[in-house]
């Protein structure tokens, strides 16, 4: 809705403001990529096809993530040519959802969308994603989940997450109990201020609880349908995962540091 004009002199024409609302419309329509705080009217520049959203760097940093995992994609290819690398991955789902330029979190990590081809999505790699990322151990054959922005309005089933990986580490054990698994990841020391008991955190892209906190290690439990709807079926011991921790616990840490006191 139009707020009221502050300058009562200034002629408004009835068809310039209908093209207004008509050009807003379309922005809102073209926000399904979970545009928080995304209101522009004006065309988008394009989309650089090789931003990789990996330690906070990438261009459309307005798409969020709840780490509710759509679709296990398969792998078809991760080819090298020169600096250039590409992922191709058979999603049935998702690939008929998606357009080029979209972002998708594959294994928690934000890819741009390059090319689609019939079923088959396709994303180039920056170097960095390849060396922070599990990303380079994929093989045709292996599972990756995947999961498109949170659209605007739609229920938030997880938690924040940013599709910015922020490690891969090792899963130190997988123990059945019942029906319930439990999944011990390794905790890189630099990282491990950021994990608390009962708190959040994403495992390759899926939204997760953490159960148990030791100096070395952090504990998860996955429920049936987790593990049955996620690359999760098939892990085993030694297995890198993608970890991104809470962007609550980032943002707490940088406000609190302001009021650290250092030694001259």
């Amino acid at each position: 809705m139009k707020e009221h004009d502050p300058c009562p002199q200034r002629e408004k024409d009835h068809t310039d403001d209908n093209e207004e609302r008509k050009r807003a419309a379309h922005a809102v329509s073209r926000n399904i990529g979970g545009g928080f705080g995304h209101s522009q009217l004006e065309e988008e520049p394009p989309i650089n096809s090789s931003a990789a959203c990996v330690a906070g760097v990438r261009r459309d940093s307005w798409d969020m993530f709840t780490g509710l995992i759509e679709e296990t994609g398969s792998v078809i290819a991760l080819a090298s040519s020169g600096q250039a690398t590409q992922l191709k991955i058979a999603a049935p789902t998702l690939a008929v959802k998606s357009r080029v330029g979209d972002s998708v979190a594959v294994n928690g990590c934000c890819l741009t969308v390059a090319s689609i081809l019939e079923s088959a999505l396709t994303f180039d790699l920056l170097a960095e994603t390849l060396a922070r990322t599990n990303l380079k151990k994929l093989r045709a054959g292996s599972h990756v989940n995947l999961e498109r922005p949170l659209a605007a309005g739609a229920p938030l089933g997880g938690h924040f997450v940013q599709g910015h990986v922020d490690c891969a580490a090792p899963i130190l054990a997988l123990e059945q109990t019942g029906a319930d698994l439990r999944v011990e990841v390794e905790l890189p020391p630099e990282f491990s201020h950021y994990v608390a008991s009962k708190g959040s955190i994403a495992v390759n892209g899926i939204s997760l609880t953490v159960a148990e906190v030791s100096p070395k290690s952090f504990a998860v439990w996955i429920i049936p349908h987790t593990r049955a709807q996620t690359n999760l079926a098939t892990a085993r011991c030694g297995d890198l995962v993608n970890l991104e921790f809470d962007v609550l616990a980032k943002y707490v840490e940088r406000m609190l540091d302001r009021f650290v006191i250092r030694p001259a």
